[in-house]
């Protein structure tokens, strides 16, 4: 008898190949036959009418704090998400000094939007070094499994102090040190180093993230430092509006160590092609032997506004400022006031800000209406500006009536990143270049401005079922991007495959009834904190290490979870057909 069997499901086994249905046997954590299992189980599992995938691989998130009181990484399990990757763009928590806390907590409040006062009371810390911070997870209960990253910022500071924090060049002895850690951490089982190059990226005050200006000598001497010990993969995010010489520095340190990197493409407004070369330099790069590759999303980085979020249309105009601190529902009685409706929409905003939240406010061809159904590929003639444009209305006064929509918890929809075009085109190309994996997700970041950790669920029913301004992609080809191979992404060859001998994570998913909901406020963080969170309808069970750990979205109390410690093997049992992915379409067995 085994311990569970998944019946007459329609099988992706997450090789890329074409779906079948069969049978699916559990025993303790692994898989252990597939096909017609003439064996009952403990426990059966009807998934006739439903898919069976493996488990979904979030190799970009940053729950680097939420991950000491919350088993369940809320939202990214509401999206089949069995192994999470944090520790990314260069912030977290270890190493840490005991007065650099405070300070690493400014840093990521600021750089991903995550409540101080929430990151204040929620982690107990219990260590210093990075191997102590992989013990005090280790320890925490987790339904889930995490893999960690050493962070440079964190390093850095912890190595230099202040002048860390200054942007100074690290010294040759900085170097060393900083490099002694890594390595270090990698030991202790640490899944490799991260770090940030972006301007976006500041602390709370507004300062630079610590690795900003690191120079040629201390990236390719971690780097070094990571291929002697051959351990570890490199994640980063960086700008490249200087182009040459920033490919040139990010390229020197795959050169220099040998090790896997990858690294965030985003086509930005301002730079609108740069993605392009970044692309094109990678693919030459990969052609050298050069194991680099882009972090595509697999839509456009969504900002939502509102009066329940962090920033709304309004916030830069004095009226407004008048009641923003007051609660939602009194602030949507006054917006509704003639007379006070009358004052805001007749002014302009004249609050000081920077470029890119002057945008976010007033980019009003890029504000849509998200909706309960969220529409993540709106028509740019659906926008506030072009709603305007054809009913003779400022957009100013468009989105008001769109906001006080369900009581004023109504979000808008501001594609920030990936969508110039007024369409997915652009991120088409990018997830169909031979040389990217799927990430970006951010959960456990930006939680009060966006919740794209849903993207698991975005490739599913977007991507693969309802695409109607595009192409849509192979479902089996998708499913292969969110497990097998972001898995080898990261190292982890003992996972995102339905076949005997491998890790027993699987989603059972009713892919036609899959739909995502609008995203919602909640205040569930420590200390009362808001953030969003985005829920789906669809997934039958995701089962983790062989328990069913999640149903229609709930938790079922099984923390199977563990921390993975280093790269992980393929199972030496483990019956993998032999099989290249394609985009040439699928055709069930």
């Amino acid at each position: 008898m085994h311990d569970m069997v998944i019946r007459g499901g329609m099988i992706y086994d997450g090789t890329g190949r074409a779906p079948f249905h069969g049978d699916i046997a559990i025993d303790r954590d692994k898989i252990t036959a597939i096909g017609n299992v003439a064996a009952k189980g403990k426990r059966e599992i009807d998934a006739t009418g439903q898919i069976v995938t493996p488990g979904f691989v979030d190799i970009h998130t940053h729950y680097d704090g939420q991950v000491t009181w919350d088993p369940y990484l809320q939202p990214s399990t509401f999206h089949g998400v069995t192994t999470a990757i944090m520790g990314n763009c260069g912030v977290g928590f270890a190493p840490c000094k005991p007065d650099e806390r405070d300070w690493l907590i400014g840093l990521m409040e600021g750089v991903e939007d995550i409540p101080g006062t929430a990151l204040a009371e929620g982690i107990d810390w219990r260590w210093e070094s990075f191997p102590e911070y992989m013990n005090a997870i280790e320890a925490s209960p987790l339904a889930l499994d995490v893999g960690l990253q050493v962070p440079h910022g964190a390093l850095r500071a912890y190595v230099m102090g202040q002048r860390g924090a200054d942007l100074e060049p690290a010294n040759d002895d900085d170097v060393k040190e900083m490099s002694k850690l890594v390595v270090e951490a990698l030991d202790a089982g640490a899944l490799g180093f991260s770090t940030s190059r972006t301007e976006k990226h500041r602390d709370k005050n507004g300062a630079h993230t610590p690795s900003f200006k690191s120079e040629a000598a201390e990236l390719h001497g971690i780097a070094a430092a990571m291929g002697k010990a051959d351990k570890g993969v490199m994640q980063l995010i960086a700008d490249f509006w200087d182009f040459e010489p920033e490919f040139a520095l990010i390229r020197g340190m795959v050169e220099a160590s040998g090790r896997p990197l990858s690294l965030t493409i985003e086509q930005d407004d301002r730079h609108p092609t740069i993605w392009k070369n970044v692309l094109d330099n990678i693919e030459a790069a990969a052609q050298k032997g050069l194991p680099m590759r882009g972090q595509v999303p697999p839509r456009a980085t969504g900002v939502l506004l509102g009066l329940t979020s962090t920033l709304n249309p309004f916030i830069l105009h004095k009226t407004y400022r008048e009641i923003s601190h007051l609660p939602t529902d009194v602030q949507v009685k006054e917006l509704k006031d003639p007379a006070f409706r009358a004052r805001l929409l007749a002014e302009e905003p004249d609050y000081p800000a920077n470029q890119i939240i002057t945008m976010l406010c007033t980019g009003y061809h890029k504000m849509f209406e998200l909706g309960d159904t969220p529409n993540y590929e709106p028509d740019p003639n659906d926008s506030a500006q072009s709603v305007g444009e054809k009913t003779g209305r400022h957009p100013r006064e468009i989105l008001l009536d769109w906001m006080l929509k369900r009581n004023g918890e109504a979000l808008l929809y501001f594609p920030l990143m990936n969508y110039l075009a007024g369409s997915l085109d652009d991120v088409h190309t990018m997830m169909t270049h031979p040389n990217i994996a799927f990430g970006l997700g951010d959960g456990g970041a930006h939680v009060g401005i966006i919740c794209d950790a849903s993207f698991p669920t975005t490739i599913l029913t977007h991507w693969g079922r309802d695409r109607t301004r595009g192409p849509k992609l192979p479902l089996a080809w998708l499913i292969n991007r969110l497990t097998k191979a972001n898995a080898e992404v990261v190292g982890l060859m003992d996972r995102g495959v339905v076949a005997p001998g491998m890790k027993a994570d699987l989603n059972i998913i009713r892919f036609d009834d899959l739909r995502l909901h609008a995203p919602e406020i909640v205040h569930d963080l420590p200390a009362g904190g808001k953030r969003l969170i985005q829920k789906a309808d669809g997934y039958t069970a995701t089962i983790i290490s062989g328990e069913i750990a999640f149903e229609e979205g709930k938790p079922t109390g099984k923390l199977n979870g563990k921390l993975i410690r280093g790269a992980q093997t393929r199972p030496a049992n483990a019956d993998i057909p032999p099989f290249t992915p394609s985009l040439g379409g699928e055709a069930a067995e």
